[in-house]
């Protein structure tokens, strides 16, 4: 018998009987139903979601923002239902705790009565965080609750992204105005600079003004030192002529009175004359040696005075009106005390003059004067009451000095302490000065700090600011750059259920099918033409229901194959792989073999990795995953269905072309041990006949 004649007797015997046919369909149909029906049932079963009965209770009261009303919870209701993601219906919070219960509805998301006033509190000094109620029951589905628990994330997320955006929008606009007020800062701080330097300069010229002022002040001490001991000399001369003119008075009205002895008393009178003319040339000479020191007396300019004081004191100190009166005055006093002296000392002088001229006259005349007596007579009188004059006159010059005198030790004293005040001042300038430039450096660096600290806030927009609040509000944006996508959650189940189909499908087929000939290998004794026919015939079925399910799944349920020839060779190649190993399981051990191969199935589902990742597998299941077979037919239809790495296919291809002929070669071994020699297991009827 050669290989074909064993493949067509096989199929032969499954199709011999209508009943044989109609269980032949029944189990080459299985995989297609299995494969088909479960992807059709998930194919997009996110699509569907606004089919999810969902309820939300609104209880929030609102809250004051910025003086303006705000209600979150109504705009997250309104967002929630307008959004349609789930059948929303709004209620209250009774109704959706029974409707959960009884299942009216999947879950509840319940939003609290102080929502708005626990959003907007981040801007107080007491922030709170809001909540959402998420009510669930796993009795309605187990996905219903993680559904949930997702959409609440949502929520989450895009409140967070509005109230984020609103608080980012304030702190812009806040810095904003932080930056206003820098620029204000530094412009009055550049004034305060300018003015720190003008005033720097006055202070300058102030600590000049009183520099010379003090010098001023205390060449004024110095001239008026000597002033007292000049007008007791003067007082002194002064009182002399007084003296001298009271005597020249008295004798004057003597003589006046003895006129009528006259002539009998001339020799005596030539005497008297004689004295009177040494007499008035000594007081002559006095007043002539105090002439220099009263002549160098100068009047004081008060105004002058005045206005050197006033230049010497700090900038907005002036003088008051009693002070510069009292000032005023005693500079006047002196004034007018030295010039009432000096006219008073220049008439003197002129009448000494006159006195000594006279008296050498008289004393020249007394010869003379016996033979003028009565001319002299009248002379004498002319004489006496000049010399009243000028013994009146002398009085006043005696007087004068004397106040001059008293009036000079207080000036000196003044000058002095003025002197003294002009130091202070002029010192007090100086540190004036010095505070004031260490001011002007510092309010420049102030304001190159204020400008440089200003330069650091960006400017910005109105528009410019809300852009940047929407960034800092949600500053990720999660992109979608998938290099081999799946079209659908179906599509991404799809290479899992085809391979648990392909799977299904052999383990079905050897319920009817003979995995090798006991026939063949009596009469034939060819093992390796047995082995292969024995496996042709499920290879040959397989490939059948491979291309059927490939067409269920590509145009039945519109899911996307990027490879669709390469897609349909992994299917068959993992059809033929496991109907291999299913026929190695059967001819080594028999009915346990076909059981252990549903075993190995179910193993299988768990560590192919088909639903969650691999990585996920505990220690021992993740190491089942790389050794056996549906892990790599799984990972090769993904590679060719979804655009991935066709590398990689070919070489999950290679494992599971391994993997077949590890399992013919293990069959082959079992047949030739077989056509050599019987064991009494070999006898005995297989359970499935």
């Amino acid at each position: 018998m050669t290989t074909t004649s064993l493949v067509r007797a096989e199929l032969a015997r499954l199709t011999a009987t209508p009943l044989a046919r109609l269980a032949f369909i029944a189990l080459m149909v299985v995989p297609l139903l299995y494969g088909g029906a479960y992807l059709w049932a998930n194919r997009d079963p996110y699509a569907k979601l606004d089919q999810i009965p969902a309820a939300i209770v609104d209880q929030d009261a609102g809250a004051t923002l910025d003086g303006e009303r705000v209600d979150y919870g109504k705009d997250v209701t309104k967002e929630a239902i307008d959004g349609a993601d789930f059948k929303w219906t709004e209620t209250t919070a009774a109704d959706a705790r029974s409707g959960v219960r009884n299942g009216t509805y999947d879950f509840v998301v319940t939003i609290p009565h102080d929502f708005s006033e626990s959003l907007v509190s981040a801007q107080s000094d007491d922030p709170k965080r809001a909540e959402l109620v998420m009510t669930t029951a796993d009795t309605n589905s187990y996905l219903a609750s993680t559904i949930a628990e997702q959409a609440g994330k949502t929520m989450r997320t895009a409140v967070a992204e509005r109230v984020g955006k609103q608080a980012a929008k304030t702190l812009l606009v806040g810095l904003a105005d932080v930056r206003d007020s820098l620029g204000d800062a530094v412009d009055g701080a550049g004034q305060l600079a300018s003015g720190a330097t003008t005033a720097a300069d006055g202070a300058a010229t102030l600590a000049d003004g009183t520099g010379q002022l003090a010098s001023g002040a205390a060449t004024l001490a110095d001239g008026t030192a000597a002033l007292p001991a000049q007008t007791a000399k003067l007082d002194d001369g002064a009182q002399q002529v007084a003296s001298g003119a009271a005597t020249l008075s008295s004798g004057l009205q003597s003589a006046r009175a003895q006129t009528a002895s006259l002539p009998a008393d001339t020799a005596k009178l030539n005497d008297g004359a004689q004295q009177v003319a040494a007499g008035n040339k000594t007081l002559a000479d006095t007043i002539d040696a105090a002439s220099a020191d009263v002549e160098s007396l100068q009047p004081v300019d008060a105004q002058a005075v005045l206005d050197q004081i006033q230049a010497a004191l700090p900038e907005g100190v002036t003088l008051d009106e009693d002070q510069q009166a009292a000032i005023t005055k005693a500079v006047t006093d002196v004034n007018t005390a030295g010039e009432g002296a000096k006219d008073t000392y220049r008439q003197t002088k002129s009448a000494v003059d006159q006195l000594r001229d006279g008296s050498a006259q008289v004393a020249a005349g007394t010869a003379q004067l016996a033979q003028s007596a009565p001319t002299l007579a009248s002379g004498i009188a002319s004489a006496a009451d000049g010399a009243s004059q000028l013994a009146d006159g002398s009085a006043q010059v005696a007087d004068g000095t004397s106040q001059l005198a008293s009036a000079a030790p207080t000036l000196s004293s003044g000058a002095s302490q003025l002197a003294t005040g002009a130091t202070s001042a002029d010192e007090g300038a100086k540190s004036l000065a010095s505070g004031l430039t260490s001011l002007e450096s510092g309010s420049k660096e102030l304001a190159s700090k204020l400008d440089e600290g200003r330069t650091k806030i960006p400017a910005s927009t109105s528009a410019q600011r809300e852009d940047q609040a929407s960034v800092i509000s949600d500053p990720v944006k999660v992109g979608d750059d998938n290099i081999a996508s799946a079209s659908n959650y179906g599509a991404g189940l799809a290479p899992f259920f085809i391979s648990l189909a392909a799977w299904i499908g052999m383990y079905a087929l050897f319920l009817i099918l003979k995995p090798i000939s006991k026939r063949a290998i009596t009469a034939v004794r060819k093992p390796l033409a047995v082995v292969f026919g024995g496996w042709l015939t499920p290879a040959l079925l397989g490939l059948v229901q491979m291309v059927a399910l490939f067409f269920i799944v590509r145009f039945a349920l519109d899911l996307n194959v990027v490879h669709a020839g390469a897609t349909i060779g992994i299917m068959v190649l993992a059809s033929a792989t496991f109907a291999a190993i299913i026929m190695a399981l059967n001819v080594l051990l028999g009915s346990v073999g076909q059981f252990l191969g549903l075993v190995l199935m179910l193993v299988q589902l768990v560590t192919a990795g088909g639903t969650f990742p691999w990585q996920t597998l505990p220690g021992p299941l993740a190491a089942l995953h790389f050794a056996l077979p549906m892990t790599y037919s799984v990972d090769a239809i993904r590679q060719t269905m979804y655009g991935g790495s066709l590398s990689t296919a070919w070489s999950d291809a290679g494992v599971l072309l391994c993997w077949l002929l590890g399992a013919l070669l293990v069959s082959y071994l079992v047949t030739a041990r077989q056509t050599r020699s019987r064991t009494l297991r070999d006898l005995r009827p297989s359970l499935i006949g």
